[in-house]
């Protein structure tokens, strides 16, 4: 079985990942670090990138430094369209490949998070999950848990999806403003009722 996970900076879908991983055994696979790692040196994306946008944002060392490639990308709409049509397929094939390992190891659960939901690649999931946290908690967690200025979070958050615009991708809606207990019952009467269903 494939779910994938998403929802908003700061809705707290990494507690979700462990609590599958910890309580039902998944092997996560997180989108973003896939496509990081597509970034480095020598892997399909970075010569992508470096093919299109040539050097301009590299280290001394060949590789990409972060700062200067996000302050390429947010400046520019066209460029950042650009290397998203260059990256998000090599990293949904790449994706697609983690799952099929996944299922000849026999593994019968696999969690794939994607902050940033694509709905050309629902296909790969039995069905996606929204982590829905109120504007305000997620706030009050970014700014106790990484420093984030209220501002930033806004900034973040206003390039994101509407609750709306998650909800209408996702199948199934986790309620993390409660307690854990509370987020923990949730995916246990989710998971029953698929039982139930399979």
């Amino acid at each position: 079985m494939v779910i994938g996970v998403t929802g908003g900076v700061g809705s707290g879908k990494s507690m979700i990942l462990k609590i599958l991983k910890e309580k039902y055994g998944a092997e996560i696979i997180l989108a973003d670090e896939v496509a990081h790692e597509l970034m480095e040196p020598g892997q399909p994306a970075y010569r992508e990138i470096c093919r299109v946008l040539g050097s301009s944002f590299l280290k001394e060392d060949g590789a990409i430094d972060r700062a200067a490639f996000s302050a390429l990308l947010f400046s520019d709409g066209r460029v950042r369209e650009q290397v998203d049509g260059l990256v998000h397929p090599l990293v949904w094939n790449e994706v697609r490949r983690r799952i099929r390992d996944a299922g000849c190891r026999k593994i019968p659960l696999v969690v794939v998070e994607a902050a940033l939901p694509d709905e050309k690649v629902h296909d790969i999931y039995d069905e996606m999950w929204y982590v829905y946290t109120s504007r305000e908690n997620r706030i009050r967690r970014l700014m106790e848990g990484r420093g984030y200025t209220r501002e930033k979070c806004e900034s973040i958050m206003a390039s994101q999806l509407s609750d709306d615009g998650f909800r209408r991708l996702c199948r199934f809606e986790i309620d993390n403003n409660g307690s854990l207990s509370q987020t923990e019952r949730q995916i246990e009467d989710r998971w029953k009722d698929r039982g139930r269903k399979a």
